[in-house]
């Protein structure tokens, strides 16, 4: 049995060891340097930067995503970026990816949003196939791309 819940503030030290194996199976665990206290902040506090949903086999916790709205202005209607998507290897092929994606798609719904996006790794072609099966398919013509670190502290600085 699959259930999928929104994710609760006792559930921090869940998320973050989700997002710890996510790292991993994307060989990119060298880049986790989140601090548990900030992160909870930042998920639960205040004024949240990110939802996190929990997907859960027969009861217990297998998989979650964690996302953040978006907003489209050639639509004028809100959106959800899915920054990370993860299920336990013994839950694949359970239907828990998709519920989690399932229940993604009825958030834009409900919040009359009209996209749902994510990036996949270029070597990911599980993951290709998988998304392509729900029926999605990758941007043509744009490129992702990233500031960070030194680099947003000099155009903050004005440099």
């Amino acid at each position: 049995m699959i259930e999928i819940r929104a994710a609760a503030p006792d559930d921090l030290a869940l998320v973050a060891d989700f997002i710890r194996k996510l790292a991993e199976y994307e060989k990119l665990s060298h880049e986790v340097r989140f601090d548990l206290d900030t992160l909870g902040r930042h998920l639960f506090g205040a004024h949240p930067a990110a939802e996190v949903i929990i997907g859960e086999v027969d009861g217990e916790p297998k998989g979650f995503a964690l996302f953040f709205q978006t907003f489209s202005t050639f639509e004028g209607k809100p959106g959800i970026y899915l920054e990370d998507l993860f299920v336990e290897p013994d839950a694949r092929g359970s239907g828990l990816g998709r519920a989690l994606l399932s229940r993604l798609a009825a958030l834009v719904v409900e919040r009359g949003g009209v996209r749902l996006e994510w990036s996949v790794l270029d070597w990911n072609e599980l993951g290709k196939g998988f998304y392509r099966s729900i029926g999605a398919a990758s941007v043509d013509g744009w490129e992702r791309w990233r500031m960070e670190g030194d680099a947003i502290a000099r155009l903050a600085d004005g440099r």
